[in-house]
């Protein structure tokens, strides 16, 4: 039986960092960076007014809060104005936040500091140089690098990159996964059922998983066990898919449909797992080197398997460099009973905090996985394979579940 910590490297040495490629801002949403970004221009590209004011020199207004200064209003300057302005001494420009300061003036007083007058002004406020002002390149100056390699995009960097003027990055592309249910007895949810048939929760499930892990995702209707019909259904999705997820087809006594049709389209790896809720699992790739997961049919363990095993291949073929999933130190309300020479990945409830730490409550068991208990959790307790008790107080390693 081969250790989670084998299989586990075995998934991520099948799982190849997809190649980067440019792409339009709209569309670098959640990707990784594979490049360092440098800005094309300054931000601000002038000194800007940062206030609705008057632009003066600071100089000017020495005084002012105790003897108000009079001053003739030469010029009026919007945000969209294209005309250069040139400040004169012992005048003001009224001036809008956002336009280019007039040169020689180094502030802005605010107009509420003002009598808002249009001809002339009375300032109440003197300023210092630099005062209400956005001095050019303060955000960004052209030819940095605003955002480094393995960067994850999110609205806030868009907004920069765009100010930045770059329109197109490059990065590592989110894995194309392809999550397919196999058995005859399975019905898409909201069908009546018949005897013998259940509703295929597994692929829903993963579909919405593989979502979370930040990949994008085809999820297939239900596939028969018949061996044509499942391998012409595996074959069909090659062409769009960077990774196939399977689940079920893989009990023992005749029903390893999986196996069989895989055996000749690639090269899948088989072996049971020592963990809990788990066991017999493959690893692989098919056709031109789609990377293929199979795993057991069981919802629950599904879901288990897919956290432990595939979202660290996911985020590795996206260009993460932190693969795994965040683990919380948390001790136990309850005792557990763990199988001995299996790691048992136990639905858990992590409550808590840093200051005063964590503590989980079980919500399922592993040797008994229930898709309430594991829909109640936010966590998976991790008992290591050499222990088979847990006691009330003793710390385990949380996987806490985001997606």
């Amino acid at each position: 039986m081969k250790s989670v910590a084998r299989h586990l490297d075995e998934c991520l040495e099948a799982a190849k960092p997809l190649p980067p490629f440019d792409v339009e801002l709209s569309d670098a949403f959640s990707c990784i960076l594979a490049e360092d970004v440098r800005s094309t221009v300054d931000v601000p590209v002038a000194d800007l007014a940062a206030r609705d004011g008057y632009a003066v020199a600071a100089s000017d207004t020495l005084g002012a809060a105790d003897d108000p200064v009079r001053m003739h209003v030469v010029a009026d300057i919007y945000a969209d104005s294209m005309e250069t302005v040139r400040h004169v001494e012992g005048t003001a420009v009224r001036i809008a936040s956002g336009a280019r300061m007039p040169g020689g003036a180094n502030a802005v007083v605010p107009l509420e500091k003002t009598d808002q007058g249009t001809a002339e002004v009375l300032i109440s406020v003197s300023v210092r140089s630099g005062d209400n002002v956005r001095q050019q390149a303060e955000d960004l100056a052209a030819g940095e690098v605003i955002l480094e390699r393995g960067t994850r995009i999110s609205a806030r960097h868009i907004a920069l990159l765009a100010a930045a003027g770059r329109s197109r990055v490059t990065v590592r592309p989110a894995p194309r996964v392809v999550v397919m249910s196999v058995g005859d007895e399975l019905v898409e949810p909201g069908r009546p059922l018949s005897p013998g048939k259940v509703y295929d929760a597994d692929s829903h499930a993963l579909a919405t998983a593989v979502r979370a892990a930040g990949a994008v995702v085809y999820r297939v209707s239900a596939v028969s066990d018949e061996k044509r019909t499942l391998r012409d259904a595996l074959e069909d999705q090659l062409v769009r898919a960077d990774v196939i997820i399977t689940t079920g087809g893989l009990s023992y006594g005749g029903g390893d449909t999986v196996k069989e049709v895989l055996s000749p389209l690639g090269s899948v790896r088989f072996d049971n797992v020592a963990m809990s809720p788990g066991r017999q699992m493959g690893v692989g790739t098919v056709g031109d080197g789609t990377l293929i997961f199979c795993l057991p049919g069981d919802p629950v363990v599904a879901l288990v398997a897919f956290e432990v095993f595939v979202r660290p291949a996911l985020r590795k073929m996206a260009g993460y460099t932190h693969l795994n999933t965040r683990m919380i130190g948390a001790r136990a309300a309850r005792g557990l009973v763990s199988d001995a020479g299996l790691q048992d990945y136990v639905p858990v409830k992590v409550t808590g905090g840093p200051a005063d730490g964590y503590e989980f409550s079980p919500t399922g068991e592993s040797r008994h996985p229930l898709l309430n208990g594991l829909a109640s959790a936010n966590g998976l307790a991790v008992v290591p394979a050499d222990q088979t008790t847990v006691a009330i107080g003793d710390t385990l390693e949380c996987m806490i579940l985001n997606g």
